[in-house]
């Protein structure tokens, strides 16, 4: 079972890749139905299938690379939903071998959801709020599969770390502050404010008088989404909120990785603590890089990519600090 869920870790992480993919080449309607495309099991390629796809849909002509992109997502999606249902009926098979039963089924409830935020990507034409919290439940899913992973891999920490203990709360808000920047990025993702500011540190000249945080984290009602329906202000908000998020998340993570490190007394905590800064140094380049470049798509991709590994790194200290210390 340990096997498949690793294949599932890294189909699900496969998935996240695709899906920050679809959104940074704005094909997220490439595929105006669901879960099909355009009527077809795959994109339409002969010319009468063509006509026949842009008679349905008169509004969304077939641009197959964005289709192709939306339904490639769509294809390793269902087939990690395929390996969770798997690892759901092991789990119930052999519970003879002390097999964890409860986190399989909540990672079947959630790539189900998942598969309903989905639909509604598409059918609520990338709605910000759907938009958001499918790349949350993403996350989520990718998440609780390294924990289902890490279960099913006994490991042992040299000599104990029970002095480590008392962190084991502020490891938890650490995991919690890496989730809501997460959060805050698929924010302006979903609003495409990733360039509403394109200087460093913070943004343009008296960008402060400009910040609207109402009008930033409001949903307004409109008939399409696509390329996001906020003002300039708005979008600058979200985007200096991303900002100052990643600020507080550098911070508060360099403060936790350098007690984690003093205070360890075994290889695994200090090696984990030196891992974490890495990772995050790696996360703020990409996102300085980001802005400096204009939002290339690779690494923007690479954005999502090192978000979706410093997320892991938390859950690892966590589980280790909770289950080993």
């Amino acid at each position: 079972m340990r096997k498949l869920v690793l294949a599932a870790l890294a189909l699900a992480f496969v998935v996240v890749i695709l899906g920050a993919y679809t959104r940074l080449t704005d094909a997220g309607l490439g595929c105006p139905d669901w879960p099909g495309c355009y009527g077809f099991l795959t994109v339409p390629k002969e010319q009468q299938h063509i006509e026949q796809a842009e008679q349905a849909f008169p509004h969304r002509p077939v641009e197959a690379h964005k289709a192709w992109n939306e339904m490639i997502h769509r294809y390793f999606a269902g087939a990690l939903g395929l390996v969770i249902l798997a690892i759901f009926v092991k789990s119930l098979t052999g519970r003879s071998h002390h097999r964890p039963v409860k986190l399989p089924f909540v990672l079947l409830l959630l790539v189900c959801f998942q598969a309903a935020l989905g639909m509604w990507t598409v059918t609520m034409n990338l709605m910000p709020l759907v938009v958001m919290g499918h790349l949350l439940g993403g996350f989520t899913v990718l998440s609780c599969l390294f924990l289902l992973y890490l279960r099913l891999t006994p490991y042992r920490i040299p000599g104990g770390d029970a002095n480590l203990r008392r962190f084991g709360s502020y490891a938890l808000l650490g995991l919690v502050i890496v989730m809501a920047q997460i959060a805050l990025g698929g924010w302006v993702s979903a609003n495409y404010a990733a360039l509403a500011c394109t200087e460093l540190p913070v943004c343009e000249a008296n960008w402060w008088d400009r910040l609207d945080f109402a009008g930033a984290f409001s949903v307004g009602h409109a008939q399409n989404y696509e390329f996001g329906t906020h003002d300039y202000a708005e979008r600058m908000t979200m985007h200096i909120a991303h900002r100052l998020g990643a600020l507080i998340t550098f911070v508060y993570l360099c403060w936790l990785a350098i007690r984690l490190y003093k205070g360890a007394s075994s290889e695994l905590f200090r090696s984990l603590s030196v891992m974490l800064v890495l990772v995050l140094g790696l996360q703020v380049a990409l996102g300085v890089s980001n802005v400096v470049f204009s939002l290339p798509v690779g690494v923007a991709v690479a954005h999502n990519a090192v978000g979706a590994c410093l997320l892991l790194m938390m859950v690892l200290i966590n589980y280790t600090l909770f289950r080993k210390t």
